[in-house]
């Protein structure tokens, strides 16, 4: 088991991600802040999650930046490492291991909930005003237009499988295909496939963030949704599974 190569990086990496893709989601939708009432708004948090994830795979890099379980499932069903090493930057291999796995899911649960509290101490008065319960929740975490948790869980098959099929497709891991790659794929997905759920294809993308709003006070905070919550665990992960497992061998 590589704890120590793997842990504190990817904690900081999707810290990273969710302290930005929060931010970008709390600048938009809670009222009072710069960014409260601007036109196209959707757009803007699909870029400002995309910029997100362009910074975490930046900071997680000597990972193979996974910052997302579905990713590391992704990558675990191709069969080959979870980061081939980088002789020039004398970074190891890490191996695809069931404990590697588990340090890899840890780490990213762990950053997400970081991140998310970050994100509530910078918006910490605005959360105290008055928008609406739901609005506040869907900062920390993503919630369907249309509740149906069937296809609910579809729609976000889908989105996850498209993220690690490109990923796997372009290099194997994020860094391989390039930060700034993935943040566009990021923003093709929210803009083309987001609008169901809210595109969360990524387990700890979400549930980090929602174990934040259970646990920080602030007013009007209202419920954290936990009946959805399985979702956007369970359709990344098997989305991410079958884009591993398809790229590695279609490609």
């Amino acid at each position: 088991m590589d704890f120590s190569l793997i842990f504190l990086p990817e904690v900081l990496g999707t810290a990273m991600l969710t302290l930005l893709g929060c931010g970008v989601v709390a600048n938009v939708l809670l009222p009072g802040t710069k960014g409260s009432g601007v036109g196209a708004n959707w757009l803007l948090i699909n870029m400002g999650w995309g910029l997100a994830v362009f910074a975490g795979v930046f900071v997680a890099y000597s990972t193979g930046a996974h910052i997302n379980p579905a990713v590391t499932v992704g990558l675990w069903a191709t069969g080959d490492p979870f980061f081939p090493g980088n002789d020039d930057l004398g970074l190891p291999v890490i191996d695809a291991t069931f404990g590697n796995a588990m340090v890899y899911f840890a780490a990213q649960i762990l950053g997400g909930f970081l991140g998310a509290v970050v994100m509530w101490l910078a918006y910490r008065q605005h959360f105290d005003g008055e928008a609406p319960a739901p609005a506040k929740l869907a900062v920390f975490s993503t919630g369907p237009e249309i509740r149906s948790y069937g296809w609910n869980t579809v729609t976000e098959v889908i989105g996850t499988f498209v993220l690690v099929f490109v990923i796997v497709a372009f290099g194997y891991t994020p860094s391989g295909l390039g930060p700034l790659a993935v943040a566009l794929l990021v923003v093709g997905i929210g803009a083309s496939l987001g609008g169901p759920t809210g595109y969360a294809i990524n387990p700890a993308r979400d549930l980090g963030p929602r174990i934040a709003h259970a646990l920080l006070p602030f007013r009007g905070k209202g419920s954290s949704d936990w009946g959805y919550s399985w979702v956007p665990i369970v359709g990344p992960l098997v989305g991410g599974a079958l884009g591993g497992f398809a790229a590695a061998n279609l490609l």
